[in-house]
């Protein structure tokens, strides 16, 4: 069975790195109405692509010490 490729309710995992690999690649496009929203929607999407990155790195470091 495949994996889910679009749903409104996905919730990425954060231990995931494919799950993270995915959202970060994903485009401001893809989250924004129009094309007057993609600059605002872009500066809060590379925020939260750096925080799912470090997470990530975080969760990946400790689950490796364990």
């Amino acid at each position: 069975m495949g994996e889910t490729l679009f749903s409104t309710r996905y919730q990425p995992n954060p231990r995931n790195a494919l799950d993270v690999l995915a959202f970060v690649l994903t485009p401001a496009d893809a989250f924004a109405s129009g094309p007057d929203e993609i600059e605002a929607v872009s500066v809060i999407l590379d925020a939260a692509k750096c925080e799912a990155i470090e997470r990530w790195q975080s969760l990946h470091s400790q689950s490796r010490r364990n």
